[in-house]
């Protein structure tokens, strides 16, 4: 089964860092376009980014300079690092195995538990 595990979350003030991991199995990661998302109480999905199995990655505009995916494919896992970080960053963040989908505001494949991040002073 697929299994997708989020970890790295927590709470730093504002111009904080943290660094997201996503563990994975159960699938070929290294043919998977991986994507991160996040999602405020509330609200609906937000894309933050995407990387190719080559390592090429999209960022949302609203995160772009700040944030930095990358994914180990000998590990099957993803990382976000997070830097710079924002009040209106603040939100549950997963990793999804989805080709890309959420870019195109596609939110329903497969993604694990999520990882809490609040920016707050």
């Amino acid at each position: 089964a697929v299994q997708l595990v989020e970890s790295g979350g927590g709470t730093v003030q504002p111009g904080g860092s943290l660094r997201l991991s996503c563990a994975t199995s159960g699938f070929t990661f290294s043919s998977y376009t991986m994507s991160w998302i996040r999602q405020v109480p509330g609200r609906g999905f937000e894309w933050v980014s995407t990387t190719r199995s080559d390592g090429h990655t999209d960022y949302a505009e609203s995160v772009k300079g700040r944030f930095t995916a990358s994914r180990d494919n000998a590990e099957n896992t993803s990382y976000l690092q997070l830097n710079g970080l924002r009040t209106e960053d603040t939100a549950m963040y997963y990793c999804t195995n989805d080709g890309g989908a959420a870019k195109s505001g596609i939110f329903s494949r497969a993604r694990g538990q999520g990882t809490q991040v609040t920016v707050s002073s």
